[in-house]
């Protein structure tokens, strides 16, 4: 398949000269597809971890659906690993009803801070955007959650619970961002004191205004973990808390079975 490249490094199947789609209407998202998916082999040795199957429905397809329940209908997906599998399955199945961008990672892999950062561009007319994972499913409740962000306009609102992890964020009683910590293996890294840190564990969902693209100061390949924790010492970071709400990262074999109990 012919690839156009752009000062951007995004596309919108089918390429387009200029290959630049920002967002029009119907809210705006991204969603990490790029990763190698080591947890997910052998699946991953052929193919990307976006297009695991749950149920007969490759993940990406499910969170482009999930996004659409909640308006979002401009999305952009990072690609790397098996970039053109990716590419090929939007063009087949027509972005699943949404309108799909590529950004193009396949010479290398950003993570999550440095992919956001190639992207930027594709959020320059919108106020807030939604990023998630895709190899991450559950049912919360995003339109309450871009309501509570919207009312309370931090940098980025974080959706937390309080499952069980080795590596959590830490936020102050109201809930604004402190630190983050490794129960493994006992690193801390705190951003501002607090008298009580509370321990929550990413859902790997954010809703992050605008505003936050501009202060992004790293370069590379970087985590968005590190973005939150530097810009947590000046500005407000936000938790929402969706305990009870289904959730399971889809990162390894054994999880693909439970999700196809949790998500038909």
């Amino acid at each position: 398949m012919e690839k156009i490249p752009t000062d951007t490094g995004f596309h919108t199947p089918p390429l387009v000269a200029g290959g630049i789609n920002p967002p029009f209407g119907g809210g705006a998202a991204m969603i990490f597809a790029a990763g190698l998916g080591t947890r997910l082999k052998p699946f991953t040795d052929k193919h990307p971890k976006a297009l695991a199957m749950v149920n007969g429905k490759p993940l990406l397809q499910r969170n482009i659906e999930y996004l659409q329940q909640h308006g979002i209908t401009n999305v952009i997906v990072n690609v790397h690993h098996f970039a053109s599998q990716i590419i090929d399955a939007i063009q087949q199945n027509k972005g699943w009803g949404s309108q799909v961008s590529i950004s193009d990672e396949t010479d290398e892999v950003l993570e999550t801070g440095g992919g956001l950062k190639r992207a930027s561009s594709f959020f320059k007319d919108v106020e807030d955007f939604v990023v998630m994972n895709a190899d991450i499913l559950t049912d919360l409740n995003l339109t309450a959650m871009l309501q509570s962000h919207k009312a309370q306009q931090p940098l980025a609102t974080l959706a937390t619970s309080n499952r069980s992890s080795s590596r959590y964020f830490l936020f102050n009683e109201a809930d604004e961002l402190c630190g983050w910590t490794n129960d493994k293996t006992g690193e801390q890294r705190i951003s501002k004191q607090a008298a009580t840190f509370n321990k929550k564990a990413f859902s790997g969902v954010h809703v992050i205004n605008s505003r936050l693209l501009t202060l992004i100061t790293q370069e590379g390949k970087f985590s968005m973990v590190d973005v939150y924790l530097e810009l947590a010492k000046s500005h407000v970071i936000k938790s929402f808390d969706h305990s009870g709400s289904k959730f399971i990262d889809v990162g390894k074999p054994d999880n693909i079975v439970l999700a196809e109990s949790l998500f038909v």
